[in-house]
C-alpha cells in the first residue's frame, strides 16, 4: 500500500459545519443577534455576536454567558459532524465562523473575569481548532 496522501499523523479530518441558509438570508436582511438566537438556538453565530455585543458593552458577565452557550452549542454541533475532541475547525469555512467567535469570546471573557486557566486552555482550543483564527477574529 502507497503511503502518499496517507495521513501519516493520523490526524482526523476537518470538521465543517454545514450552513443553515435561513439563518443566513435573515442576517444579510438586518435581523439583530437577539432576535436570530430565539430563532435559532441551535446555531453559534447569534450567541457569539451576543457575546461579542455584550462584551464591547462592557457587560463581562452576560458576554460570559452568551458565549458559553455558543461554545456549548458548538460543541453539540461539531461532534454531531463526526468531531471527536480535536482536529482542524478551519475558519475559512463560513459555517464553523460562529463557534469560533463564541469560543474566542468566552476566552476574552474568562480573562476579564481572571479566569486564567480557562482562558489560556481556550486560547489553545481555538489554535489547535485554526492558527489563524484568533487573528482572523481581530480583524473582523
Amino acid at each position: 500500500m502507497a503511503l502518499l496522501g496517507k495521513n501519516l499523523l493520523d490526524e482526523p479530518a476537518p470538521t465543517y459545519l454545514d450552513e443553515n441558509p435561513e439563518l443566513t438570508a435573515r442576517l444579510d436582511a438586518g435581523d439583530v443577534a437577539e432576535d436570530l438566537a430565539a430563532a435559532f438556538p441551535k446555531e453559534q453565530l447569534p450567541w457569539a455576536m451576543l457575546a461579542e455585543e455584550a462584551l464591547a458593552d462592557g457587560r463581562t458577565l452576560e458576554g460570559y454567558a452568551y458565549a458559553r452557550v455558543g461554545y456549548h452549542r458548538g460543541l453539540d454541533s461539531l461532534r454531531g459532524h463526526g468531531w471527536k475532541g480535536h482536529g482542524a475547525v478551519p475558519y475559512s469555512h463560513e459555517p464553523n465562523r460562529g463557534f469560533l467567535r463564541a469560543l474566542a469570546a468566552l476566552g476574552q471573557a474568562a480573562a476579564q473575569i481572571g479566569e486564567m486557566d480557562e482562558a489560556a486552555r481556550i486560547e489553545k482550543f481555538l489554535h489547535d481548532s485554526d492558527p489563524e483564527a484568533a487573528e482572523q477574529i481581530a480583524r473582523r
